[in-house]
């Protein structure tokens, strides 16, 4: 295997395809990147069995070929190469990388035992990149961390038609978007569940393409195991990206929104987040903050008698009875920076249930985000 190729354009392909390597690989050859030469384009692949990404770009080729080496080595080599053509070459076991002055020499890994790429699935749709990665990340802050919870560290993802829907829990508070897109069937309907770290990562690194397809497995139909792909396109470079599917069942989110409200608040965003980040800095971790919306006012405060205490006071917009309520800072703060609006409205149906954020909209709009957070029951 022998082909030159320009530097920026290797280096952003190898840190594309590095995404899905394992920090801690089952199989020795799980931590390698694969790459490999084909009628002048180089493809390079990563895989950890659980999530897979490749990325294809245009090279000169000398000689067709493949190689196996370390994925975070080569990522880290590719990355600090100086601003010259990069000529890559594999001789026996050894790749040699040559850039300006400097040259690196690998060990290559036996690719015959690399286990193979699963196959991109049916393609299920196209949605626009930005909105989507927007969409997910919307979402994602909502996901669970506790892999013995698996039906928690995923994103829900619901196909109906021309609308699609992200949800995601951890139980202390629910994230829901909306979106609209193009399905190949405009009858589609499928739920699944993606895990949410690598949702987020693929969706992220692929919002610079104006496109991205959306591929889906057709046994997934009614649930189940399966897989799920995006592809995008940037610059002219193809990049692909696969992950199995999540086998659980997701709670039944819906029944969580409240339909009637007693009271509402509308409030400047950036003056709440900051109100918020200062007086959490008396609180202990994931001590609350407490909240209590009066006529026109907002009173905020943390801490107590026996440690340090802060109080402050923001002018709101405020319709209904005096309430007072607390919430787990860093909840509220990923709830408010996930609006897309300068206006948050908070609607409450009592102090001890849940409550709701969704960014502000007129009379006849309709929010495609909701940000629902469980209360922190105050003593007494």
């Amino acid at each position: 295997m022998k082909f030159r190729v320009e530097r920026d354009a290797l280096a952003d392909a190898v840190a594309w395809a590095a995404r899905s390597l394992s920090t801690r690989p089952t199989i020795p050859v799980l931590a390698g990147l694969l790459l490999t030469v084909k009628a002048e384009q180089l493809s390079i692949s990563g895989f950890d069995l659980e999530a897979s990404t490749e990325v294809d770009l245009e090279v000169s080729a000398g000689a067709d070929g493949q190689a196996l080496v370390s994925g975070r080595l080569l990522a880290d080599i590719t990355k600090a190469l100086p601003p010259h053509p990069v000529d890559v070459t594999v001789d026996g076991a050894r790749l040699t990388i040559s850039c300006g002055s400097a040259r690196f020499t690998l060990p290559t890994m036996p690719v015959e035992d690399y286990p193979s790429l699963p196959a991109m699935p049916s393609t299920a749709g196209t949605v626009s990149s930005p909105e989507f990665a927007a969409a997910v990340a919307q979402v994602a802050i909502a996901a669970g961390r506790d892999d013995t919870l698996p039906m928690l560290t995923g994103v829900r993802l619901e196909i109906d038609g021309s609308r699609l829907t992200l949800a995601a829990t951890d139980r202390y508070r629910l994230a829901v978007r909306e979106l609209t897109w193009t399905p190949e069937d405009p009858a589609a309907d499928a739920q699944v569940l993606v895990p949410a770290r690598t949702l987020a990562d693929a969706a992220r690194s692929l919002s610079h393409s104006e496109t991205m397809t959306i591929s889906l497995a057709r046994n997934v139909a009614g649930g189940g195991e399966g897989i799920i792909g995006f592809t995008g396109t940037t610059n002219g470079r193809a990049s692909r990206a696969t992950t199995r599917l999540l086998d659980a069942t997701f709670p039944a989110y819906r029944s969580l929104l409240p339909a009637d409200w007693s009271s509402r608040a509308d409030v400047e965003v950036e003056s709440l987040v900051a109100a918020v980040r200062r007086v959490a800095l008396v609180a202990d971790r994931n001590a609350p903050v407490r909240l209590e919306f009066a006529e026109r006012t907002l009173s905020l405060s943390a801490g107590g008698e026996d440690e340090g205490r802060a109080e402050e006071q923001l002018q709101v917009e405020y319709e209904g009875e005096t309430i007072t309520t607390a919430f787990n800072p860093q909840f509220l703060l990923d709830g408010l920076g996930a609006l897309p609006t300068p206006t948050a409205r908070l609607q409450f149906t009592s102090a001890n249930k849940p409550v709701v954020l969704r960014p502000e909209q007129s009379a006849n709009e309709q929010s495609d985000y909701t940000y629902l957070i469980m209360p922190v029951r105050l003593p007494g």
